[in-house]
């Protein structure tokens, strides 16, 4: 698959997406969007990913919206979407394509992620953050409505009167503050980012992918769903997963005293 403003490769389980105009701090056009909306339809449809990594290339993670290099309609790439949805479907819900991404996802935040680069960040299962990072709902900067999903992530993330503040004042928030305040899990030093990420990657990939991918799945449906409805389908998605070849490793690994091999079956 090429692309022109990401790279999406694959190795050991794990696909990564790189944002990939460093000279533009990795700004992100329509045209990206497409590209990042594909990339998550590629890493979805292979069985052989377990895990996606989302981080940028350069200096910055994504300091949002190009308001430069946008180009025109006939020149953006193609959507995975056909017929009506791909005439319908909002150009703003390439967020929402990688929250509800099949696979665990991590952002391995390299520098400053403002604006739709912070809710790209945002939209990751998971936020490792350099200690050079740099984070900002900056679109009251620029006297906007904040968008992409922005109002509908950040006070998931840090609670209400937190991003209310963030997004009242567009500040910047460095990675120390961040892991204070539940914006990011771990924040490291910048030059262990790559190989932090890639630990806690592996370490997914590793894993029993369909209980794994069935986890999150709960975890994001259960924001919405009653506790009752919610033990409930635990139970009956238990039992799917129970007589899985993964589970059946699981309980063997266990009685034989060894590390379960797992093979996403």
């Amino acid at each position: 698959m090429q692309f022109t403003d990401i790279r999406y490769e694959t190795a050991g389980g794990i696909a990564r997406l790189t944002l990939n105009k460093p000279d533009r701090l990795n700004a992100l056009s329509w045209g990206t969007w497409a590209e990042i909306e594909s990339a998550i339809a590629a890493a979805d449809s292979d069985d052989e990913v377990r895990a996606v990594v989302i981080t940028g290339e350069g200096r910055g993670f994504s300091a949002g919206t190009d308001l430069t290099g946008q180009g025109t309609e006939d020149q953006w790439p193609a959507r995975p979407y056909a017929g009506r949805t791909a005439r319908t479907r909002s150009r703003y819900l390439g967020t929402s394509n990688v929250y509800h991404c099949k696979k665990p996802t991590i952002a391995a935040v390299n520098g400053v992620a403002v604006g739709a680069g912070f809710s790209l960040a945002m939209a990751c299962d998971i936020r490792v953050a350099s200690e050079a990072a740099r984070f900002s709902a900056i679109f009251v900067k620029r006297a906007i409505v904040a968008d992409t999903g922005c109002t509908w992530f950040l006070p998931r993330l840090v609670g209400m009167e937190r991003a209310l503040e963030m997004m009242y004042t567009g500040r910047m928030v460095g990675a120390e503050e961040a892991l204070r305040i539940g914006l990011v899990s771990e924040a490291v030093p910048h030059d262990r980012l790559a190989e932090r990420v890639t630990e806690l990657a592996t370490s997914i990939a590793r894993g029993p992918s369909l209980a794994v991918e069935l986890n999150k799945r709960l975890a994001q449906e259960g924001l919405t769903r009653g506790l009752d409805d919610q033990i409930e389908l635990e139970q009956f998605l238990q039992g799917y997963t129970h007589n899985s070849e993964d589970a059946v490793e699981g309980r063997n690994s266990f009685l034989e005293k060894r590390e379960p091999v797992f093979k996403g079956r």
